[in-house]
């Protein structure tokens, strides 16, 4: 049988180290999808749901570091792809999107299910190609694979039925080289200039997002060096916390430890590897400011910054390291590791007390999971109130991972995440933190999928009735919450109905023997169904003006609104805290 288009295709992307293609097949998709059996070398994993299918790309592909394609049929198909292709976006994952086209003969006519790829994935994708023509195949595979491996991003190969059905080109190569990553820092007359920035400042802090990945020795060693505080973002917190003296913590609503301070009262502070958003939270013009990051587009779009450096972190602070030398004076330091340390002991306050409180706190159910977990336990949380708990009560270690929708901030993003993280490390430990509106959005569907591969992915769920996070923000602004609650089943006796393994826990004394049967559980999905405190209040170490004012704004509207039930449960489940 000779050749087609769409064969060569997949042989291009296996070479590149493809192993798993996620999707939903279907009409313009079908010669391409018969190619990928006939290749034999790439899995295909049928999901329910084109979007739950890419959030579980985007795990497998960050953590495997291997590029991962998803597909979806012309129209409906591939606009449900969008999402997480904004995600992969975000996140910087591998994606190589495979989208179903309309028969060239049909383009711009208006056929059904036809649109523009190059106008409907241009905000999510890096590179856009639509070949047109079996002469294409080589160039626009090339350029996906290519662009999605070096960038680290999403990427779109749009393919008409008839161009994937037709003959391949002659003699065509599919041969495809991928260069190592780049290595490259400043020039060495802006690392004299640091240099020279850390040399007059009295007290440094470092700040560290995700671009510290590949260089944690490295950025502790110089904080070591500096006598300097280490916080960081929510990406950044599982390369820098675990086993560094240094750790304050984190900043922003989620935040926790001495982190801010330690940033507003420095000197200097340097931003490694960080896109952090939330501005508000970073000093002002009274500190200097140096961020150094690998995307130039990064840099001093958050803060102001008084020296911009583009350069690989490890490589970057590899060379920093010759020229600076220690500072002698420790008192910045352990003032703020102090302050970490003392609201470390706030945090458990509901983790002593959570086997005596009904309903269920969810920093003590967090605090126990992370005690019972693995020690390469692969944590993801869904947006929401379970990035708060995660952050906080989720403790690191060299071998655990967390992950999350943490720069797109989409609903129902951690089943899947936990899902495509099985896949591509059978056997570790997936843990999913998911909150009940998440859960029924997109993850219930797709549980099907997991009994179906006997994937043993640990779901727990925060059933508190609740778009708990939306609530939380309504009275930041000052205003009553509306529309947030609706009603939940039973979702251990659901999970059962439906094949996985559902554990349900109202009490707070079945807390651990819940978590510890779903964590041994390695014959298939397991569904927690844990009914938690709908009150529960997370406070950040900081509280911005703003949002104290906005508390309490809310607070008095909701008295003036007959919620005076409400206000006293929220005042009586949060004692130490408001």
């Amino acid at each position: 049988m000779a050749r087609k288009v769409a064969d060569v295709m997949w042989e291009m992307l296996a070479e590149a180290g493809v192993k798993r293609c996620y999707g939903i097949v279907g009409d313009a998709l079908n010669p391409v999808i018969d190619a990928l059996r006939r290749n034999g070398k790439i899995e295909f994993i049928h999901v329910r749901h084109e979007e739950y299918g890419v959030f579980a790309a985007v795990a497998d592909a960050y953590f495997s570091g291997n590029p991962v394609v998803v597909c979806g049929t012309a129209g409906p198909g591939v606009t449900h792809l969008f999402n997480g292709l904004m995600d992969a976006r975000k996140e910087g994952a591998a994606i190589i999107a495979i989208a179903g086209d309309v028969e060239t003969k049909l383009m711009d006519t208006a056929a059904l299910e036809e649109l523009n790829p190059y106008k409907f994935f241009d905000t999510a994708c890096l590179y856009v190609g639509r070949v047109v023509n079996p002469e294409q195949v080589r160039a626009v595979v090339t350029t996906a694979i290519l662009t999605a491996v070096i960038d680290k991003g999403p990427t779109v190969i749009s393919m008409p039925g008839d161009i994937a059905s037709a003959k391949a080109p002659h003699g065509s190569s599919h041969e495809v080289t991928i260069p190592a990553a780049p290595v490259f820092r400043p020039a060495d007359a802006d690392l004299r200039k640091l240099a020279g920035m850390i040399e007059a400042a009295k007290k440094v802090t470092i700040f560290g997002g995700d671009g510290c990945r590949d260089a944690r020795d490295e950025v502790l060693q110089l904080a070591a060096t500096l006598k300097a505080p280490v916080g960081y973002s929510f990406r950044g917190k599982q390369w820098l916390e675990h086993d560094n003296p240094n750790a304050v913590g984190m900043t922003g609503l989620l935040g926790y430890g001495g982190a801010y301070k330690a940033m507003h009262d420095a000197d200097l502070v340097l931003l490694l590897g960080t896109d952090f958003p939330f501005s508000e939270f970073l000093p002002g013009d009274d500190v200097k400011k140096v961020q150094i990051d690998k995307n130039a587009k990064h840099i001093g779009r958050r803060t102001a910054v008084d020296l911009a450096l583009v350069g690989d972190i490890k490589a970057t602070i590899t060379a920093l390291l010759a020229e600076v030398s220690a500072k002698p004076d420790s008192r910045f330091l352990e003032k703020h590791v102090g302050e970490t340390d003392s609201f470390h002991e706030l945090l458990q306050h509901y983790v002593e007390k959570g086997p005596g409180i009904k309903p269920i706190r969810p920093e003590f159910l967090t605090a126990t999971l992370s005690k019972l977990a693995s020690d390469d336990a692969m944590f993801f949380a869904d947006t929401g109130t379970a990035c708060i708990w995660l952050a906080r009560y989720v403790q690191g270690g060299k071998n655990r991972r967390i992950f999350g929708s943490f720069s797109w901030a989409s609903m129902a993003n951690a089943a899947p995440n936990a899902f495509g993280a099985q896949l591509a490390y059978p056997g570790r430990q997936t843990i999913a933190l998911c909150g009940d509106g998440g859960f029924t959005m997109l993850a219930l569907g797709d549980l099907l999928t997991q009994v179906q591969r006997k994937t043993p992915v640990v779901q727990i769920i925060l059933n508190n009735e609740s778009l708990d996070f939306v609530n939380i923000e309504m009275q930041e602004a000052g205003v009553v919450p509306f529309g947030v609650d609706f009603k939940n089943p039973n979702f251990a006796k659901v999970a059962e109905a439906m094949g996985a393994k559902g554990i349900r826990i109202e009490d707070p004394a079945d807390v651990g023997e819940g978590l510890a049967a779903a964590l041994a559980h390695k014959d298939g999905p397991v569904v927690v169904d844990a009914v938690v405190d709908s009150y529960a209040l997370s406070l950040p170490s900081h509280i911005p003006f703003h949002t104290a004012e906005g508390f309490t704004l809310s607070l008095a509207k909701q008295v003036l609104n007959g919620k005076m039930d409400s206000v006293i449960q929220t005042i009586k489940r949060n004692v130490d805290l408001v």
